[in-house]
């Protein structure tokens, strides 16, 4: 009988293997062949016959979504999800994974309003608002509304310097007329007054639409009607608010709220979940109770509901002392420092060529695109960034003037350790550092002022009822792999000496492209 251990197959035989050659496309290259190494080990056990390895790499690859680290400095990062959801709502959406009384009235035994306690809890949030209704995302929020009170040819009055797009190459005009809704454009991009709408208004009007433009903004000479002025017209004006800020928040000064915009005048008010108020996808309708009431019972209205694992995680994040998305907003700049510092002083423990550098974030999610948070980063070379980002625990950073940064605001502290362990990986698999010597101890400096005066740091109410506030937070699950603890950094693939210097390498250019850090609304 052979054994078949004498017929281990090479690692780069399976690797050119059409189905690992594929895998590698989606996966990417360090992750297949980590898979592949595991695999062969299993055939030299004798646990797997040789035959069998590319099946058994397959299924050890990992399917579906992958969790990463978001150290982008972007805290809504549409391409990576935007709002990481807290730690109550990961909870509450397990909890709610099997049977749960979503429409069903316990007490009685009679079918209920679906979601009324998610429901329940949006409306203490936002006092202004006589009723409330949630969707399954922030287009179909304002398409429902389009729907309903402008379908069937009555006209929309917009203005034109609010005609934008939403993103992935969505227009609002295209989306609005698909409704069977006209358009009615008044004023010009960078200015149009009240009187502009007034003039527009007609038998056939269904409502004035105002369009909060995320981050397109027009400087110079411009002006637009307020939410009052166009309330004083006496036609219906829904506001499409987009980012989810329920409340005023110094920290966004230039921010729509709900409550803000309800108070002004506004009839309805449409806002998205998974943005400012940190929970799941979602589109929020807040307003007055006959037209909510009419939006609700629109058939359309079926088609968009939202499930009972968005109601969940709506209902804990309105409820939860905090969420990742306040705490990534809100975390002091020395304390930014001084937890990257400690992970600097892993790396460069680890022979790893690392700065801790100044550098900036931003909000996402074409939200507060003028706000810029003063922040710190783990700058490192750039071509670590294509094999972080294929890495077993993906770590996406940011291309700045030809390094890496690494901003550690949106990591969960508990994962520190794990980006470390991916970066220290990294680094073994690189050519040796040949640059000049990089400093030896990121102490951290005294403070300074924070550099944007446009961003105070400082706690802001969500809701009267159910604040979001800058409590702690439970800790969340760890992304990754088990992290490899702080006492015992050792890099097993490094075979180069200790650095000797500070400037950035000159090895090749990234292999693979940068992730952006855009801002999609």
């Amino acid at each position: 009988m052979v054994d078949p251990r004498r017929h281990v197959p090479r690692t780069d035989a399976v690797l050119a293997d059409p189905r690992l050659v594929a895998a590698t496309e989606t996966e990417g290259r360090a992750a297949v062949k980590a898979a592949v190494v595991a695999t062969l080990q299993r055939v030299r056990d004798g646990s797997l016959k040789p035959d069998e390895v590319v099946g058994a790499v397959l299924a050890a690859l990992p399917g579906g979504l992958r969790p990463v680290l978001n150290a982008t400095g972007v805290v809504l990062h549409t391409n990576l999800g935007r709002a990481a959801l807290s730690p109550a709502a990961r909870a509450a959406v397990v909890e709610a994974a099997g049977h749960t009384d979503v429409e069903l009235d316990l007490a009685t035994g009679r079918r209920a309003k679906r979601g009324r306690t998610a429901l329940a809890a949006l409306q203490r949030a936002v006092p202004a608002a006589e009723d409330v209704h949630v969707v399954n995302n922030g287009a179909a929020a304002l398409v429902l509304a389009a729907t309903a009170l402008a379908g069937g040819g009555r006209e929309i009055i917009v203005s034109r310097g609010e005609m934008v797009e939403i993103g992935d190459g969505f227009r609002l005009p295209d989306l609005l007329e698909s409704t069977g809704a006209r358009l009615r454009e008044v004023g010009t991009t960078n200015r149009t007054s009240a009187q502009d709408y007034e003039r527009a208004i007609g038998p056939s009007t269904g409502f004035i639409l105002k369009v909060h433009p995320s981050n397109f903004v027009v400087r110079g000479f411009t002006s637009a009607a307020s939410v009052p002025e166009l309330a004083a017209l006496g036609t219906p004006v829904i506001a499409d608010i987009g980012s989810g800020l329920l409340a005023p928040d110094p920290l966004l000064p230039g921010e729509p709220d709900a409550a803000t915009t309800l108070t002004s005048g506004a009839a309805l008010v449409i806002a998205s979940g998974d943005k400012l108020l940190g929970g799941p996808q979602a589109g929020l309708l807040l307003g007055s109770a006959p037209l909510v009431n009419q939006l609700r019972r629109h058939p359309l209205a079926r088609a968009l509901r939202v499930d009972k694992l968005t109601l969940a995680a709506l209902q804990a994040t309105l409820t939860a002392p905090s969420t990742p998305t306040w705490d990534a907003l809100r975390i002091s700049p020395t304390a930014l420092r001084q937890r990257t510092a400690r992970v600097v002083a892993l790396l460069t423990a680890a022979h790893v060529p690392v700065e801790l550098v100044e550098s900036s974030a931003v909000v996402g999610g074409g939200g507060a695109p003028e706000v810029t948070l003063p922040s710190w980063s783990l700058s490192l070379p750039s071509p670590y960034a294509a094999p972080l980002r294929t890495a077993p625990t993906p770590v996406l950073g940011r291309i700045d003037r030809g390094r890496l940064l690494l901003d550690l605001r949106c990591v969960p502290p508990e994962s520190d350790p794990v980006l470390a362990d991916m970066v220290i990986a990294v680094a073994g698999q690189a050519a040796p550092y040949t640059g000049p010597a990089l400093p030896a101890g990121p102490a951290a400096p005294a403070d300074p002022a924070p550099t944007s005066p446009a961003a105070p740091i400082g706690p802001a109410a969500i809701g009267p009822a159910a604040p979001i506030g800058p409590a702690a937070i439970g800790p969340a699950a760890p992304i990754g792999p088990a992290a490899i603890g702080p006492a015992a950094p050792a890099n097993p693939a490094a075979t180069s000496p200790a650095p000797t210097g500070p400037a950035a390498p000159t090895g090749p250019a990234p292999t693979g492209p940068v992730l952006a850090a855009g801002q999609g609304a």
